[in-house]
């Protein structure tokens, strides 16, 4: 069937094959948001995960103060008003503390009272962005994708970013995100030192007027230095400027040596990874990248778009930690916060199932005997026989209904009672 041909009431057919490809790639997204998780079993038991598909429940808690996990909010929250928030990280189910009131959790009645280490937003209340709209947003004919603050984990529109043009936003030529993480304009005033961290932090933008970004910039997109050899400022020095009006900050190692030299990034300074960027003091504590720079004072944060693998960048001197751990960020250091390693973790999760799945049908071919398996054979070439009669009889104009499929297995019934 043609994928533009109409049925009888109107609305627009798709052949077998597209309908399958729908479906694999509906089961894709939801095994990535929720990571793998067959929703059976309440993961409260779990504490606090580092991230997981959370749930807010507007029937129990229409104050927005509470999450549910995946297995909850199908087992006891069947028929409420759900708001999906996609993940959250280091969070605890709340199904049936305290703030559901009599109602008890199905699945794991036994609770503490209250979840003290989560964190809510107003995404709890079914809002999003500084616009405090819903998604999808019903005053909206056209549904527009939102992007992800890796920091307060809201979520905004291109347009309330904070930024001149959403050109601005790094993308390829195809218009695919060139970033690994976004922050938001009001968690970049936290992150102030990042500006004195090099270029090859920032996702760099695709310049669009016939000359590309050089190799060195396609090379920070795709292999960006681990922590040791991630560009220890030289000598100390740094740019205390915040990103520019493309998030990327200007050279952090502008100012000249001692020598007089300058070092890039990606060049003669990663000579150094063994030595300098990995070197530890009379103490044994791992030098600090920043050295003694402070970052300036921002007046106007901006948002910023992070390149891939920037947390591999990221300074872990006792000094830094300390700083992480002052501002409560210490969950950038973890590659596994990342909504990357999330879905990859999820995609690896999804084919191993599926492997599962195809040794548990074989396995269940070969326990049976001889004449069980000739009868399967023969009754899944009898179902192709009787689908390739029907599509050679069939006018290809008109469109396939229930009626007709209904009647493909009354002819494959009505011939196996012939054969019995």
């Amino acid at each position: 069937m043609a994928g533009d041909e109409m049925d009888n009431e109107g609305e627009q057919t798709i052949s077998i094959k597209e309908y399958l490809n729908e479906v694999e790639e509906e089961e894709l997204e939801a095994d990535l948001v929720l990571g793998g998780d067959e929703g059976k079993e309440c993961t409260y038991s779990k504490g606090y995960m580092k991230r997981q598909a959370i749930f807010s429940c507007l029937t129990c808690t229409p104050e927005g103060n509470a999450g549910v996990c995946t297995a909850c909010s199908l087992s006891c929250h069947d028929g409420h008003e759900i708001v999906e928030l996609w993940t959250k990280r280091n969070f605890s189910c709340d199904c049936g503390n305290s703030k559901f009131g009599e109602f008890f959790c199905k699945l794991l009645p036994s609770k503490d009272v209250e979840n003290v280490q989560n964190s809510y937003n107003h995404n709890f209340k079914g809002v999003y962005c500084t616009c405090n709209r819903p998604y999808p947003d019903p005053d909206v004919e056209e549904q527009v994708e939102m992007i992800q603050c890796c920091m307060c984990e809201d979520w905004f529109h291109e347009e309330h970013l904070g930024l001149e043009s959403s050109d601005e936003i790094p993308r390829d030529e195809e218009g695919e995100p060139r970033y690994e993480d976004f922050i938001c304009k009001a968690c970049s005033a936290v992150c102030s030192f990042l500006t004195l961290y090099p270029q090859t932090i920032w996702a760099a933008r695709v310049q669009y007027n016939g000359a590309t970004n050089t190799n060195k910039d396609k090379d920070v997109m795709e292999d960006n230095p681990s922590a040791c050899g991630s560009g220890k400022l030289e000598n100390g020095t740094s740019s205390h400027s915040s990103p520019t009006k493309d998030n990327v900050p200007a050279d952090a190692n502008s100012g000249s040596s001692s020598g007089g030299k300058e070092n890039t990034i990606g060049e003669s300074s990663d000579a150094n990874i063994g030595s300098d960027r990995c070197a530890k003091d009379a103490n044994s504590h791992i030098n600090c990248l920043l050295g003694d720079n402070q970052p300036a004072d921002i007046i106007d944060s901006k948002p910023l778009f992070l390149s891939k693998n920037w947390r591999d960048i990221l300074c872990r001197c006792e000094k830094c930690l300390d700083m992480y751990r002052l501002k409560q960020i210490s969950y950038l250091l973890d590659k596994e916060d990342s909504i990357a390693e999330y879905e990859r973790t999820a995609k690896q999760r999804r084919e191993e199932k599926l492997q599962q799945q195809e040794g548990a049908e074989l396995t269940l071919l070969n326990k049976l005997g001889h004449v069980e398996k000739m009868e399967i054979l023969n009754g899944i070439a009898d179902m192709k026989d009787e689908f390739r009669t029907f599509l050679e009889s069939f006018d290809p104009s008109n469109a396939i209904t229930s009626a007709d499929v209904h009647q493909i297995f009354e002819n494959l019934a009505k011939k196996r009672k012939r054969m019995e």
